[in-house]
């Protein structure tokens, strides 16, 4: 009797504990508890520590609270242009209002990660279709992941944060990618020839302004230094006129005029001036 006595004890000990350890409950800082009572969900712990709930009557599960990442099937998208393009993205998302999220999918992750794949494609898919090959190519420095980002809507009904879009890679088919490729540099080279055609044309018509307002500054120049000499040699035609007009002015200028033509004749060593006496040189000497 003794032994069953302590038999029950221990039993009923270890009941107690597992009864009060079912009371307690452990929130980490990455996830939500959920307390559920009967299924019905009845508290939403979000913040880390240790809580109390009702042992036996009340039981819990967890959601996680960090970014999650979820990696989208491969699927085929048409641009524009008509123009089939291979996409690899993946998008990262978290759990924003947990009632929401339990209320709607149901707990589940799985669900949520399959809405997010059909929103995000159509989002995807839409996007695309309004954009040329060409700027789909081009956009992929993060403006496409921006564009597609905004088009989705409607997981704010979910209870889910879509954070950002992605894509690994967005190729074409390999069926056709040399053709394109060969395509696009064909279209690039054009372009550029046109843009360098361009640049002649106006460098050309640069020069052409430039040569035309040369030669008229030429002809201006020109125009101006013959006024200048007509100037200059109606007033040197003055000053001989002048000169000539005084009998005193006349004999000095003959006089300054035979000096100069004398020192001309004179140039370099040993020379020796041979004059007659009616020389003009010589009248210089012998003018009383």
């Amino acid at each position: 009797m003794k032994t069953a006595a302590k038999i029950l004890a221990v039993v009923l000990v270890l009941a107690v504990l597992a009864g009060l350890g079912s009371c307690f409950v452990v929130t980490r800082e990455n996830e939500y508890t959920v307390i559920r009572q009967f299924g019905k969900v009845v508290s939403i712990r979000d913040t880390a520590g240790i809580s109390f709930k009702l042992p036996v009557l009340q039981d819990t599960q967890t959601l996680p609270k960090t970014v999650l990442l979820y990696d989208l099937p491969v699927s085929d998208v048409i641009t524009k242009d008509k123009k089939t393009m291979v996409a690899d993205s993946f998008v990262l998302w978290r759990i924003s209002d947990p009632q929401k999220f339990i209320q709607t999918l149901n707990s589940s992750v799985s669900n949520a990660e399959s809405r997010l794949s059909s929103l995000v494609y159509n989002a995807m898919k839409n996007t695309i279709s309004g954009m040329n090959q060409t700027e789909v190519i081009s956009g992929r420095d993060g403006a496409l992941a921006a564009a597609i980002k905004e088009g989705v809507t409607g997981l704010e009904q979910y209870g889910i944060e879509l954070i950002a879009v992605e894509t690994k890679r967005l190729d074409l088919p390999d069926d056709n990618k040399e053709a394109v490729y060969q395509r696009m540099i064909s279209e690039r080279n054009n372009i550029a020839a046109q843009h360098t055609a361009e640049g002649e044309s106006e460098a050309q018509k640069i020069r052409s302004e430039t040569d035309k307002e040369v030669q008229v500054m030429l002809s201006e120049a020109k125009a101006q230094a013959e006024i200048l000499v007509a100037e200059g040699e109606a007033e040197y035609m003055k000053i001989l006129s002048d000169a000539y007009a005084d009998r005193d002015k006349a004999e000095f200028y003959n006089f300054v005029r035979s000096l100069d033509a004398a020192r001309e004749s004179l140039t370099g060593e040993d020379n020796i001036l041979f004059l007659t006496p009616d020389s003009p040189i010589a009248q210089v000497f012998y003018h009383n």
